[in-house]
C-alpha cells in the first residue's frame, strides 16, 4: 500500500490541493452569503427561499464533497512514507487547524438549519467576524506546510 502511495504521491498531492481550494472557496463564501441573508432578506420572501437554496447547494454540493476529498487525500499523504516528520510541530499545527476548519463547516451547517427554521440569531456583524476564521486557519496551515516549523 505504501509503495502505491509513493508512486501516486504527485497525483494525490494535486487532488488534495484542488480539494482544499474548493473547500476554502466555500468556507469564504458561505458566511458572506449569511451576512447578506441576515441584512438584506425578509423572512419568508422569495429571496429568502433563493438564499436558502444557494446556501444548501453550496454546502451540500461543493463544500461537503470538497471537505471529504481534502480529508481522504490528506490522509493518503500522511500515510505516504517519508512525507511527515511527526517529531516536528508543523503536522500537529496543521492537523489542529484542519480539525477547527471542519468544526467551522459544521457550525455553518447548523446556522443554515437556523435559517431554514426561521430562527437565525446571529447578526451580520457576527457572521463577518466568523468569516475571518478560515483566513486565520489557512495562514496557519500554509505556514505550517511550507515553513515546517
Amino acid at each position: 500500500m505504501t509503495d502505491l502511495l509513493s508512486l501516486w504521491y504527485p497525483w494525490i498531492k494535486t487532488l488534495h490541493v484542488v480539494s482544499v481550494i474548493a473547500w476554502m472557496a466555500g468556507l469564504f463564501y458561505l458566511p458572506r452569503l449569511y451576512v447578506y441573508h441576515v441584512e438584506q432578506v425578509e423572512k419568508g420572501s422569495p429571496t429568502d427561499a433563493m438564499f436558502q437554496t444557494m446556501e444548501r447547494r453550496l454546502l451540500k454540493a461543493i463544500m461537503s464533497p470538497a471537505m471529504i476529498a481534502t480529508w481522504v487525500f490528506g490522509l493518503c499523504l500522511v500515510m505516504t512514507p517519508g512525507i511527515v516528520d511527526w517529531g516536528a510541530v508543523w503536522p500537529w499545527a496543521k492537523a489542529a487547524s484542519v480539525l477547527v476548519m471542519t468544526w467551522f463547516q459544521m457550525w455553518l451547517g447548523m446556522r443554515r438549519k437556523d435559517f431554514v427554521a426561521g430562527g437565525n440569531k446571529v447578526s451580520g456583524r457576527q457572521y463577518r467576524m466568523m468569516n475571518e476564521v478560515p483566513t486565520v486557519l489557512l495562514l496557519i496551515i500554509v505556514a505550517s506546510v511550507i515553513v515546517k516549523f
